[in-house]
C-alpha cells in the first residue's frame, strides 16, 4: 500500500466515523426527547 492509498483509506475511516457518530447521537436524542415528551406536554397543558 503506498502513502496516497493509506491516506485516503485514513480519511474514508475518519470521515465514517464522524457520520456514525452524528447518527448515533441524533438517534440517542429522538429517544430521550420520546422518553419525555409526555411529562413536558403535561407540564405545558396546565
Amino acid at each position: 500500500m503506498d502513502l496516497a492509498s493509506g491516506y485516503y483509506l485514513g480519511v474514508t475511516f475518519l470521515l465514517f466515523a464522524v457520520f456514525a457518530a452524528i447518527v448515533a447521537r441524533t438517534y440517542s436524542r429522538k429517544q430521550r426527547e420520546r422518553g419525555e415528551a409526555p411529562k413536558y406536554r403535561m407540564m405545558d397543558d396546565d
